[in-house]
């Protein structure tokens, strides 16, 4: 499984930032390999729009299974359910601990978005 979690940093250590498509960092970790992968998200952060869709196009990308972090927008929600991309919701602690309540199967699914697009 692959899991893909947003990040204020770049160390499994480091909070999950409460932001989906303006996170600063995503850290995927394959629970196959062990191992964590780094994917900037810099190109977002900043942007006007469609940091969102951008952000779940990127993840895709790295052929993730689960994307956690603290909140998702209604377009970046879409982009993620329709590449088949199951989204948690968890920004409560690390990346390690939303990477190992993922493994466990403890976070809950969302079915929807839970802020309003553009929010930051």
């Amino acid at each position: 499984m692959r899991i893909a979690v947003s990040s204020q940093g770049t160390e499994a250590t480091s909070k999950v930032d409460p932001r989906f498509g303006r996170a600063s960092y995503f850290l995927v970790y394959d629970t196959d390999a062990d191992n964590f992968e780094v994917v900037a998200n810099n190109q977002n952060v900043n942007t006007a729009q469609g940091a969102g869709i951008q952000a779940a196009e990127n993840v895709a990308a790295k052929n993730v299974d689960i994307v956690v972090a603290g909140n998702f927008g209604p377009k970046a929600f879409r982009a993620l359910e329709a590449a088949d991309i199951r989204v948690a919701m968890f920004a409560e602690g690390t990346v390690a601990e939303a990477v190992e309540l993922a493994r466990k199967n403890q976070l809950n699914i969302c079915d929807k978005a839970n802020v309003e697009g553009h929010w930051m």
